[in-house]
C-alpha cells in the first residue's frame, strides 16, 4: 500500500512563521476565538483543510446575507473597517499567521463587530472545497506576497489554476478584487486572469479604479512612499451553464 501523505502537493503562497504572541494576543487565542475563529478539520498540514469539511455560513452567521472572503487579511485593517460600516454582509478573513488573527480577534472585539469570522488556512482550499459552491459574493486579495525572486515565483497565489478555485467559491457575477504595489505580479494576475474562461474584466483600461471599500493601510502608504504604484484590479465571474 502506498505510505499516507505528509505534505501538500502543491507549493502554498506563504511560509508559515512561528513568532512569539503578546500577551494580548494570546488572550484574544483564550477568549476570543470562539466567537471569531472557525475550527476546520485539516488534512496534512496544519493549516490544510480536510476535503470533506463545508463551512455552513448560515450556521456561522445565523443568517443569510452575501458574503465577502478576504484572502491574506493580514492584521485585519481592511476587513475589520469593511465588516464594521457594512452590517448587512457577512465577512470571512482567511490568514494563516496567528498573530494577525490575533490582531483581527482583538480590533474586531473592539469595534463591536459580530458579523466577521476568521479562518486559519491555506486560501486556495478554502476556495476549492470549504466554502460551499457559489456562496462568495465577492473574494479580496490585496496585497498578497509579490515572491519577486523568479525562483520563487511559482508561489505566488495568482498563478495557473487559480481561477477555478476562485470560480467555484463565488457567486455567479461575483467580483475578484485584486490590488498589489509590485508591478511584475500585476501583469502576471492580467495574464493569468485575462486567459480564465470562467471570468471577464469588471474594468476598462490598463487598470481599474481605486476600490473604496478598501481601507488604506500601512502597508499600502509604505509602497506609496517608496514610490511603488497601486495596481487594482476586478473580474467578474460569468454565469453557470
Amino acid at each position: 500500500m502506498p505510505e499516507p501523505r505528509t505534505f501538500r502537493d502543491e507549493p502554498v503562497s506563504f511560509v508559515r512563521r512561528s513568532g512569539r504572541m503578546s500577551e494580548a494576543q494570546e488572550r484574544a487565542f483564550a477568549e476570543l476565538a470562539p466567537e471569531y475563529l472557525l475550527e476546520v478539520p485539516r488534512d496534512v498540514a496544519w493549516t490544510s483543510v480536510h476535503p470533506e469539511a463545508r463551512m455552513d455560513p448560515v450556521a456561522e452567521y445565523g443568517r443569510d446575507a452575501p458574503l465577502i472572503v478576504e484572502i491574506g487579511s493580514g492584521q485585519g485593517h481592511a476587513i475589520v473597517s469593511a465588516a464594521s460600516s457594512r452590517s448587512d454582509d457577512d465577512f470571512l478573513a482567511v490568514e494563516v499567521f496567528r498573530a494577525g488573527l490575533a490582531r483581527t480577534m482583538l480590533d474586531a472585539e473592539k469595534a463591536g463587530v459580530r458579523n466577521l469570522r476568521l479562518v486559519e488556512a491555506n486560501a486556495p482550499e478554502v476556495l476549492s472545497t470549504y466554502l460551499p459552491e457559489g456562496a462568495a459574493s465577492e473574494v479580496w486579495i490585496f496585497f498578497s506576497d509579490p515572491w519577486h525572486k523568479k525562483r520563487h515565483t511559482k508561489r505566488r497565489l495568482i498563478r495557473p489554476g487559480f481561477g477555478d478555485a476562485a470560480a467555484r467559491a463565488l457567486a455567479d457575477g461575483g467580483l475578484l478584487r485584486l490590488a498589489t504595489d509590485w508591478e511584475d505580479y500585476a501583469l502576471q494576475m492580467v495574464e493569468v486572469l485575462d486567459a480564465e474562461p470562467l471570468f471577464e474584466r469588471a474594468f476598462e483600461g490598463e487598470w481599474a479604479e481605486r476600490f473604496d471599500g478598501r481601507v488604506m493601510t500601512a502597508f499600502e502608504r509604505k509602497g506609496i512612499a517608496k514610490g511603488r504604484e497601486i495596481r487594482d484590479l476586478v473580474y467578474r465571474r460569468k454565469p453557470r451553464a
